[in-house]
């Protein structure tokens, strides 16, 4: 079974005991992480669940094996004939992480709130019913009214005082 996380700003698709390197989070070597922002999950022979952004109940939890920096990345900025240089370098923290297990419902987050949606118009049909003559009377008020008419620039421009010094 594989899943698909977002963290960082970043996605992986990991599976269990998949080794990944991810942007620092909060933890000591040893402790547990709980991902539950799950875009999708999948196995072979099994139907994949596409989240709608996220999948509902799904979680990936992962233990930190250490926290660490990444190689050394120079930062180099040059304007040539200008005698201007600057050099910098930067190490971004990072958190190695050991997925233990992936536990997923299967049930999406739209798919579990669509038969809510279906359930709402059917008590409203009179109050709907109610608020549909009131919409077009004011469909009717705007289609009255007459566009306003565009002033040009040469007209603007010849009504402006002119100033001379």
């Amino acid at each position: 079974m594989f899943a698909v996380i977002k963290t960082g700003g970043k996605q992986y698709r990991v599976t269990d005991g998949d080794v990944i390197v991810v942007e620092k989070l909060a933890g000591e070597p040893g402790s547990s992480i709980k991902f539950d922002q799950i875009l999708m999950l999948g196995g072979s022979g099994e139907t994949q669940t596409v989240g709608t952004p996220l999948i509902a109940n799904a979680t990936v939890t992962g233990e930190v094996l250490e926290q660490s920096r990444a190689d050394k990345i120079i930062v180099f900025k040059k304007k040539r004939r200008q005698g201007y240089k600057r050099k910098a370098g930067h190490r971004q923290d990072q958190t190695v992480l050991r997925i233990v297990d992936i536990n997923g419902s299967g049930k999406s987050a739209a798919k579990a709130a669509a038969p809510k949606e279906a359930d709402a118009p059917a008590k409203d049909d009179a109050s709907a019913e109610a608020a549909a003559p009131a919409k077009k009377k004011a469909a009717a008020a705007t289609k009255a009214k007459a566009p306003a008419k565009k002033k040009s620039a040469a007209a603007s421009k010849a009504k402006a005082p002119k100033s001379e010094d």
